[in-house]
């Protein structure tokens, strides 16, 4: 325990390599060794002789590791200090000693003797630094860790003011400062570092590394970027790409990576940092290419395989990607991310009971009894909560759902504010508007400060009808900073759905110039699209939708909307049934997507297929209107009328209950005169 002043004092013990460094050392007590016996007169002859022996029998010790000769060279060194007891060589070469044969508390107390009679001695300072360091993760309790800590940073102040130029002092200064969590005083030491040697790669990074943690990427970028690019060791532009990936900018990171790997080709941390940046920007297949070539070079990395897993799982190639994972669960013990992506892939293949059955042990197994929980252990059992909610809301099972997206309201904080928006999402699927806005008021009371929720709650109202409220919600938002551009999409959607156009397409050209990341700007793009589309100016809502896909040609959202409309205006069928198979490829149960599909070979005349993924949509949307009418197409055109009427009445119904921002009054009144037509038919028939 530090503070307890009971430093063995027997030469012939070994001393205990446990024991704990002490802080100080009462100026009355004695000192061990050297100050038992009384001076004498110097020698140094004598004092070299015996400091020879010492020397030998060290050597010793590094030979052979026996502790007699430890012993050994103590007595002799203690001989030599009798004979000059004014050497704070000998006396730091003692230090040295016990540290190195773990009497940890003897090289303490000697080295502590040292800096007493002469406070700027460098090496007894720098020895105590050492100590003190090598004890922190010793430490079994906060106190005593932090006790030690503080020991480390006056040692190192002291070192630092001794030996100013130094450029390795001030980094580990720096370094102390981060652990007592004195950021500021960490900078100005990196920076003293930086300044001795601009272009250290020590330095550099680790001033880089700390505004990254503080989150001043755009500074970390600069800081890194200073180096000349010539001068730029792989270290560097790792960590460039580290701060180019924060910053969202994957193909800067991208390339970042790739210079680090071109200076060190077996930096295994730059390749997984580009294959992370690779899948970041969209190059799957790029991406893939590099985790199997880490995989190649790491046969143990559990990490690469699970990429790779996530990879195939994002390809639709279950399979693959199911077998990878076993082979990082071969690898790993207790992982929670194994069994949460194998959920995502049973999930994905329609196998909801053995998804959910994986989740709820996971939350099982992360359960805390005092219902006390950190910040990572709260944002998992979030992740498993919306996972199993959204797979109970696949399953039609709504009460379920909500009830599991409860439990995530239930962790608080931002967790909360996840929670609250999937309850409105499952009202609103069921199409309960009013339970929905008065979730959305609940959330925005507990939670007045999340931007978010009162964005839901501002849809919310223009969707019962109060669009002056709503607007006057959304827009007392906006701060006139780079945060408005969440506020500007909300605001165009919500005015989409009031059906004001302009001031739909003003939000998004405003939300267009605060996007900053190429995936900010592909959303907009795709926004930008789907306005384009409901008001049927299908040419540039085409144009909108290929530019995103070529910027990202796996996204989904974009391949089945332009798919979709290809056919539903029935033309270049066959490339939109090609657009809607990719989509599905990555989401096989999405029931959009099989409506599309099913539409699309609607449209193509096959209508076998067409039934069938139109009856799969239905299965899994069945409160869509969309789908209900695609169906009642589907069998007047094969004249099976009574089910179309079926059908058709309730796509009329699913209407009725929509809200007014979700219905084409134009495809209300086809459906209308269908069913009327339909009726007749069916009326006619039964008289004859």
């Amino acid at each position: 325990m530090l503070g307890q002043q009971t430093p063995s004092a027997n030469p012939k013990g070994s001393g205990d390599a446990n024991d704990a460094p002490v802080a100080s050392q009462p100026a009355e007590s004695s000192k061990t060794g050297t100050q038992a016996a009384a001076p004498k007169k110097t020698d140094r002859a004598a004092a070299y002789y015996h400091y020879g022996l010492a020397h030998m029998y060290e050597e010793m010790v590094a030979m052979y590791g026996r502790a007699e000769y430890a012993n050994k060279a103590i007595e002799e060194y203690r001989l030599a200090i009798e004979n000059d007891p004014s050497s704070e060589y000998l006396n730091a070469g003692l230090a040295e000693l016990y540290a190195k044969t773990g009497r940890i508390r003897d090289a303490v107390l000697e080295a502590q003797e040292i800096i007493k009679r002469d406070p700027n001695n460098l090496e007894a300072r720098k020895l105590l630094g050492r100590i003190y360091l090598r004890s922190l993760g010793d430490m079994q309790s906060g106190s005593q860790s932090q006790e030690v800590l503080k020991l480390a940073v006056e040692q190192y102040e002291a070192i630092v003011k001794i030996e100013p130029e130094n450029i390795d002092n001030h980094l580990r200064l720096g370094q102390l400062y981060i652990l007592n969590k004195d950021l500021l005083k960490a900078e100005n030491e990196f920076k003293a570092a930086v300044k001795i040697d601009p272009h250290s790669e020590e330095a550099v990074t680790n001033l880089a590394y700390l505004y990254n943690e503080e989150g001043d990427n755009k500074r970390a970028a600069e800081t890194l970027s200073a180096v000349p690019e010539g001068a730029r060791t792989g270290k560097i532009f790792a960590a460039l790409g580290y701060t180019y990936e924060q910053q969202k900018d994957y193909k800067k990171a991208i390339t970042a990576y790739r210079q680090a790997i071109e200076q060190d080709k077996d930096n295994l941390d730059a390749m997984r940092g580009l294959a992370q940046n690779l899948a970041n920007d969209g190059q799957i297949d790029a991406a893939l290419a590099e985790y199997n070539a880490i995989q190649e070079a790491d046969p143990q990395d559990a990490q690469a395989a699970l990429r790779i897993a996530e990879i195939y799982r994002r390809q639709g190639k279950f399979d693959l990607a199911m077998s990878n994972l076993k082979k990082a669960e071969s690898l790993v013990q207790d992982s929670l991310e194994i069994p949460y992506n194998e959920a995502l892939i049973l999930e994905a293949q329609g196998k909801y009971d053995e998804a959910a059955d994986l989740l709820q042990k996971l939350l099982a197994r992360t359960t805390h009894p005092d219902n006390k929980y950190s910040a990572g252990e709260r944002n998992n059992r979030a992740l498993f909560l919306e996972r199993l909610g959204n797979i109970y809301r696949e399953e039609s099972r709504p009460l379920l759902a909500m009830e599991t997206f409860r439990k995530v309201v239930d962790l608080g904080g931002d967790e909360a504010a996840r929670g609250y928006q999937e309850i409105i999402d499952s009202y609103r699927d069921q199409k309960q508007w009013a339970e929905a806005t008065k979730t959305a008021q609940e959330a925005v009371a507990k939670l007045p400060n999340d931007k978010g929720l009162k964005l839901v709650l501002a849809a919310q109202l223009a969707d019962n009808g109060k669009a002056d409220e709503a607007l006057k919600v959304a827009k007392g938002l906006i701060k006139g900073s780079a945060e408005d551009r969440e506020t500007y999409v909300g605001l165009s959607q919500i005015n989409a759905r009031l059906k004001r156009w302009k001031e739909a397409e003003d939000a998004l050209n405003e939300a267009e110039k605060l996007s900053a990341r190429p995936e900010e700007k592909e959303y907009i793009l795709f926004l930008k699209g789907s306005l384009f589309e409901r008001q049927k100016k299908y040419e540039q809502a085409e144009q909108a939708f290929r530019q995103v896909l070529q910027q990202d040609p796996n996204n989904t959202m974009t391949l089945n909307y332009l798919g979709y409309m290809l056919a539903d205006r029935n033309v270049h069928l066959e490339e939109a049934l090609a657009l809607i198979k990719k989509a599905l490829q990555f989401d096989p149960q999405n029931g959009a997507y099989l409506d599309s599909l099913g539409w699309a070979y609607f449209k193509l005349g096959n209508f076998d297929q067409a039934e069938e993924n139109l009856r799969k949509a239905a299965d899994k949307t069945p409160n869509d209107a969309t789908v209900q009418d695609h169906l009642g197409e589907l069998y007047a055109k094969t004249a099976r009328w009574k089910m179309a009427a079926t059908h058709w009445e309730r796509a009329l119904n699913e209407w009725n209950k929509s809200a007014p921002g979700d219905v084409d009054q134009q495809d209300v009144s086809r459906v209308q005169k269908k069913l009327e037509t339909t009726k007749v038919k069916l009326a006619q028939q039964k008289q004859e």
